[in-house]
C-alpha cells in the first residue's frame, strides 16, 4: 500500500471534515479563476485589437460613451453629425479612409443593434491582421435595402442569406415598427467581437426609412448651425427649401404605401445625418494633431478609442479585480488553516494508529510524508474541483453577460495566471501539513502503545 492510498483511507475516515475543508479550497479557487478569467475577457475585448481605426469622429461629450456606443454597441449614441461633415473628411489629404455610420435602431427580432454603414467598411479589417470573413453563399451589399448580419444573429434569429428583417426606431424599447425590409445578403463569419451581434444595412438603404431623412428645414438650420454659418431668415430658409424641393422633389412617407415594398428616392445630403465616423490616418503623427484640432473646436470630437477603455480598465475594473483577487487569495488561505486545524485536531486520535504504524516498520519519514501527502491531497483536489467549478460558473454566466452587456464572451476562455494556481497550491499544502507532520514525526511510539 502507498503513501497516498494510505493518505486516501485517513482522509476519508474523516469525510465530513475533510470534504468541507477541500470545498472552501475549491470555492476560494472558483471566484479566482472566474475573476482572472473574465477580467482577461475585458482585456481583450477592450484592447487595441478591438478596432483598427486611429481614430473615431462623434458629436461632442464624453468620449468613452462615444467608444462604447460606436465599437461595442453598449450604449446609446450621443448626437448625429451632419453628411457633409463626412464628406469633409473624406476629401481630407490626412485621410487614408473614412467611414461613416449611423446607429440607434435595432432588429425587430432579437433587438441587436443596427448599424448603416457603406461596403467599404468590410474592406478594412476590423482588427490589426483580422480580415472580415463571410461564408460561401454571401453576396456583396450593394443595393439599398441588404443588409450583413454577425454570426451570433444568425444564430439566435435562425436568419441565412435571404432572411427578411425590421428595424425598430430608436430601440427596443420605442415600440415603432418600421414596415420596410432588409435583405440579408452576407453572413460574417465569428469573429468573437461586438460585430458578432450586429446587424449592417446598407447606409443609402438605411435613409430611405420614415424618420431617418432629417426634415428638410431643420436639416439647413443644423447644418448651418454646426458649421458655425450666420442663420437664416424665415424668408431665406423658406427659399432655400424650396430650391432644394424643386431640384429633388417633395416626398411624404405617409403619402406612400411602404408595407409589402422598399420605396426609394433621391435625398439631398443635408437631410442625411451619421452617428460617427471611423478615420485612418495617413502617419501616426496625423491622428493625435487632429484630435487637438477638434478638441479647441465646438464642432465635434475626435477619439482614439483605447485611450477611453484603458481609462476604464485602469480606473474601475483594474481596481475592483484586485480587490476581488485580495479576497479570494484570502479564501483559500482561510480554508489551508482549516485544513491544518482539521489534521492537526485528527493527530491526538490517530497516536495509537501512527505508533503501531511506527512499531510495525514504518520510518518516522514515512509517518511524515503520509501527513504531508493528507495536506496536499485536500489542497490540490479542493483546487482541481475549483479550476472545474470556475469555468462551469464562466460557461453559464456567459449567455447572461452577453445578453446584459452585448460583450461577446469566450465560455472556453483560458487565462496563463491559471497555471499559477497549482505550484500554489502546493506550496500552500507544503506549508499547511509541516507542523501536523513533525507531530506525527516526533510520536514517542512506546508511550502512545502503554497509553492506550
Amino acid at each position: 500500500m502507498n503513501l497516498a492510498t494510505i493518505a486516501w483511507k485517513s482522509i476519508r475516515q474523516r469525510g465530513l471534515a475533510s470534504s468541507l475543508t477541500a470545498l472552501s479550497v475549491a470555492l476560494g479557487v472558483m471566484l479566482m479563476v472566474a475573476v482572472l478569467v473574465i477580467f482577461g475577457i475585458l482585456q481583450n475585448t477592450f484592447n487595441q485589437r478591438s478596432i483598427n481605426y486611429d481614430l473615431i469622429v462623434g458629436a461632442k461629450g464624453d468620449p468613452l460613451q462615444l467608444v462604447l456606443s460606436t465599437v461595442y454597441h453598449i450604449s446609446p449614441p450621443i448626437e448625429n453629425l451632419p453628411y457633409r461633415y463626412y464628406v469633409d473628411w473624406k476629401k481630407d489629404k490626412r485621410i487614408e479612409s473614412a467611414i461613416p455610420l449611423a446607429m440607434g435602431d435595432v432588429t425587430e427580432q432579437g433587438s441587436f443593434p443596427i448599424v448603416g454603414t457603406i461596403p467599404e467598411f468590410f474592406e478594412i479589417d476590423y482588427a490589426p491582421g483580422r480580415e472580415f470573413l463571410f461564408t460561401k453563399d454571401s453576396a456583396e451589399m450593394r443595393r439599398p435595402f441588404e443588409a450583413y448580419i454577425g454570426s451570433r444573429v444568425a444564430i439566435e434569429n435562425g436568419w441565412g442569406v435571404g432572411a427578411k428583417l425590421k428595424l425598430v426606431h430608436g430601440g427596443a424599447d420605442s415600440g415603432h415598427v418600421h414596415n420596410e425590409e432588409f435583405t440579408v445578403v452576407g453572413l460574417l463569419a465569428p469573429t468573437g467581437t461586438p460585430h458578432d451581434k450586429t446587424v449592417y444595412v446598407n447606409l443609402e438603404g438605411f435613409y430611405q426609412i420614415e424618420g431617418h431623412d432629417k426634415p428638410l428645414g431643420e436639416g439647413i438650420k443644423r447644418e448651418r448651425e454646426f458649421y458655425g454659418e450666420p442663420p437664416l431668415s424665415p424668408e431665406e430658409l423658406a427659399a432655400e427649401v424650396k430650391k432644394i424641393e424643386a431640384k429633388y422633389g417633395t416626398h411624404d412617407h405617409a403619402g406612400h404605401d411602404h408595407a409589402g415594398h422598399n420605396h426609394i428616392h433621391e435625398l439631398p445630403m443635408v437631410q442625411k445625418q451619421i452617428t460617427a465616423i471611423l478615420l485612418r490616418c495617413k502617419g501616426l503623427t496625423v491622428g493625435p494633431l487632429i484630435a487637438g484640432e477638434l478638441k479647441k473646436g465646438y464642432q465635434a470630437q475626435a477619439v482614439n478609442p483605447i485611450f477611453p477603455m484603458q481609462k476604464l480598465l485602469d480606473q474601475f475594473l483594474r481596481p475592483a479585480m484586485e480587490l476581488l483577487m485580495v479576497l479570494t487569495v484570502l479564501i483559500i488561505v482561510v480554508s489551508g488553516i482549516g485544513i491544518f486545524v482539521s489534521i492537526y485536531n485528527s493527530m491526538a486520535a490517530r497516536r495509537r494508529e501512527i505508533a503501531i504504524m511506527r512499531a510495525l516498520g514504518a520510518q518516522r519519514g514515512t509517518v511524515f510524508s503520509i501527513i504531508l501527502a493528507e495536506s496536499i491531497i485536500l489542497c490540490v483536489g479542493g483546487g482541481l474541483l475549483g479550476l472545474a467549478l470556475g469555468h462551469g460558473l464562466v460557461f453559464v454566466a456567459a449567455p447572461i453577460v452577453e445578453s446584459q452587456t452585448g460583450l461577446i464572451v469566450n465560455p472556453l476562455a483560458f487565462e496563463m495566471q491559471e497555471l499559477l494556481l497549482l505550484p500554489a497550491l502546493l506550496l500552500l499544502a507544503t506549508l499547511v501539513g509541516i507542523l501536523p507532520g513533525l507531530t506525527a514525526y516526533r510520536t514517542d511510539v512506546a508511550e502512545s502503545l502503554s497509553g492506550s
